[in-house]
This record gives structure tokens, C-alpha cells and sequence, in this order.
């Protein structure tokens, strides 16, 4: 290797780098450390041959400089994650809108009809869930049950956040990794989860239980059920992907269709930790008024619903675009 050749070769990046260097606009987080490596390695190259020593100096000045800017990258800056819940995750679930629709219909379809079925047949209910789970749901939600209005400490709701996150996540990961078997698996948690949902509810409003039963899950429920159906409609799409690859091949069918889920599940995960938060700290909280809770609980579905909607209007409107979304 001649140094004339590598210099040749490898001066256009030099000169990009040093010019994302002094302007952080031009600067890819995406791509920085990997362009930081080449650099790296390009130093190494050039001490190793025994090039020309200020060659050898541009190259360590640039080494040195990537390196504190890959430091100040990597601390943490809540911007990205701002960024990120106003901007990228609304639009993307914009730019899927039909199919997540189509993933809400399922869900919200099935919890609809078994909660009319087991509200009209409820010896039913126990044909679907184990009656162990029958009978917690009702101790659970019954006003004559001992624990009922007890008042809970404040390290018992931080040990029910983590139960609930743990819980909803597995739940949301499971239902996400299902797409593995070409979504078929997604879509029988999704069905599941639907059908649990509806007969405890048809279960609970047919034994009376009504009123604590939607009190408790309406301040939560907005977050957290949309997360489910996030979860789902990105293991379908990955499954969808990997049977119609579209001019693609498998792989790359593939990769495309995580880019596309990445924003989705990670805005579901967002979203379950603010379902956590609130049934911990307040969805257990019977002694506020129940007229209060619903009316907490609707804001939650209306807040949801024009975040979905309005957020990350103006990217769009100066043309930016979503990973998924169609011109």
C-alpha cells in the first residue's frame, strides 16, 4: 500500500468527518461510531506504514476529537427520547394506521363479543378461565372482600409497578415475539387476551361488579391495551414480511420490517410504563370518587387518542417521512 493511494482513497471521508466534527448537524448518530472505527482504523493503517508524520497527526487530531464527541454522544440527553415521543413514534403509527386499525378491530371486536356472551351466559365464563381466576377476579373487585378500600403503603405501589411491568411486558414481548411464526403467533395473543378481557368483564358485570371493575381499569386501560395491540400489529408485520417480501428478498424483506417495528415496540414499551405507573399509584385507589376516576380515565383515552393524532404534524408538513410510510 503506497501512501499516495490511501491518501487518494480515503481523503473524501477524512474531509466529511472532519466536517461533521465541526458542525454537529452533519453528524449521523447513526452512523458516528462506525465512521469512528474507519478513522481508528485508518490511524493504525497509516502508523503502521510509516507515513508522512503530519498524515499521521490529521489523522490523530480527527481520533481524538470523534472520540470526546462519541463520549458526549453517549451520555445521557433526554432529547432523543423527546424526539422520539413527539415526533418518530406518532407519525409511525400514522404511517400504519390500516393495519394497526385492523390489529384494534380484532382485539377490541373479540373483548366486545365475549363480554356480551358471558354477561348473557356466565356459566360460561368458567368454560373459559380456570375457576381459580374466576373467583380471584370477583374477590378482587368485590366491595365485601377484606382488602378492599385497606390503604396501601408507598413501597407496596413501588412493588406493584415492578410486578406490573414485569407482567405487562412479558405479556407485550410475547405477543410481539409471536410474529416469529408468521405472525400467527401474534395474532393468537392478541385473540387470547381479547378473550380474557371480555369474559372477566362480562363475568364481573353480570355478578354486579360493574362499577369497581371499570373504575380500576379505565385509568390504566388506554396505555396499556394500546400497547398490546402496538405489540401485536408489530409481530404481524414482521411476520407479514417475511411471507410477502414485496421485490425483496427474505432477508432484507426482513430487516426492512424491523426498521418499521423498531419505533412501534419501543413506543409500546414506553406506553406500559405509564400504564405501570398509574395502576400502581392510582388505579387501586378506591377511595377517590368513582365519578373522578372515570372521568381521569377518559382524559387518558382522549389525551391518547390527539396525541395520536396531532403529534408530529409540522415533520410532516415540511416532507419528512417515517420508516414505512408511503409517499
Amino acid at each position: 500500500m503506497t501512501e499516495y493511494g490511501f491518501t487518494t482513497r480515503r481523503d473524501k471521508f477524512w474531509r466529511e468527518f472532519a466536517e461533521a466534527l465541526g458542525n454537529p448537524r452533519l453528524m449521523r448518530a447513526d452512523r458516528f461510531p462506525q465512521d469512528f472505527r474507519e478513522i481508528s482504523q485508518d490511524l493504525n493503517t497509516a502508523r503502521a506504514h510509516g507515513f508522512d508524520p503530519a498524515l499521521i497527526e490529521r489523522l490523530n487530531r480527527m481520533v481524538l476529537e470523534g472520540h470526546q464527541r462519541l463520549y458526549d454522544h453517549r451520555s445521557f440527553s433526554p432529547r432523543p427520547l423527546l424526539h422520539f415521543a413527539a415526533w418518530t413514534f406518532p407519525r409511525t403509527v400514522r404511517a400504519h394506521r390500516w393495519g394497526i386499525g385492523a390489529a384494534c378491530l380484532v382485539f377490541y371486536g373479540l373483548a366486545l363479543f365475549f363480554t356480551l356472551f358471558c354477561f348473557r351466559f356466565p356459566e360460561a365464563s368458567y368454560r373459559i378461565l380456570p375457576e381459580s381466576q374466576i373467583k380471584s377476579l370477583e374477590e378482587m373487585y368485590s366491595p365485601e372482600s377484606p382488602h378492599f378500600l385497606s390503604p396501601r403503603g408507598l413501597s407496596g405501589d413501588a412493588d406493584m409497578f415492578g410486578f406490573y411491568i414485569y407482567n405487562n411486558v412479558s405479556i407485550a414481548f410475547r405477543t410481539f415475539a409471536g410474529g416469529i411464526l408468521g405472525g400467527l403467533g401474534s395474532l393468537f395473543f392478541l385473540a387470547y387476551n381479547a378473550l380474557a378481557l371480555g369474559t372477566a368483564a362480562g363475568y364481573l358485570v353480570n355478578r354486579g361488579l360493574a362499577e369497581t371493575f371499570f373504575s380500576f381499569i379505565i385509568g390504566h386501560s388506554s396505555f396499556e391495551l394500546t400497547a398490546l395491540v402496538f405489540s401485536a400489529y408489530a409481530g404481524l408485520l414482521m411476520g407479514y414480511r417475511f411471507f410477502i417480501p414485496a421485490g425483496l428478498s427474505r432477508g432484507a424483506s426482513i430487516k426492512r420490517a424491523g426498521r418499521e417495528a423498531l419505533p412501534i415496540i419501543a413506543g409500546a414499551a414506553l406506553l406500559l410504563v405509564i400504564a405501570a405507573v398509574i395502576e400502581a399509584f392510582w388505579s387501586s385507589r378506591f377511595q377517590i370518587e368513582t365519578g373522578v376516576r372515570f372521568a381521569a380515565g377518559g382524559l387518558g383515552w382522549a389525551a391518547l387518542i390527539l396525541y395520536f393524532t396531532l403529534a408530529g404534524r409540522g415533520a410532516e408538513g415540511k416532507g419528512g417521512k417515517t420508516a414505512g410510510e408511503r409517499p
